[in-house]
């Protein structure tokens, strides 16, 4: 059977909030121009493949601001998460695993069904 950590609720909440900018962070970069700076299109094939870029129009200055807040707080985030309190209270692998688990807390857990159910 699997252990279970009773995790504090601030190292929860920052764990939740940490998939979130990262996932709206991730979005944005997705929709934004592959550059930053406006930069012509190039198509090179004397790599192991072939590599072509549309003309960038670059990012403007509203959405380079987003970003560096995204990835700011993602790193605020980050350290906090990873420099919790709780993390004193458990070593070895116990720790490896108990960090692992933070990372899924936020999932539902798969509800068991019963022959009631079917």
């Amino acid at each position: 059977m699997a252990t279970t950590y009773d995790f504090p609720s601030d190292l929860l909440a920052g764990q939740e909030e940490l998939h979130q900018v990262r996932a709206e962070l991730s979005a944005l970069l997705k929709r934004l121009p592959w550059s930053v700076e406006p930069l012509d299109g190039f198509s090179d094939d004397n790599g192991w493949r072939m590599v072509e870029r549309p003309a960038s129009p670059g990012w403007s200055a509203d959405e380079q601001a987003e970003v560096e807040k995204l990835r700011q707080r993602e790193r605020e985030l980050a350290v906090f998460v990873s420099t919790h309190r709780y993390w004193s209270q458990i070593t070895g692998p116990d720790q490896v695993n108990a960090r692992s688990e933070l990372k899924r807390a936020h999932e539902a857990p798969a509800r068991e069904t019963s022959p009631e159910d079917a």
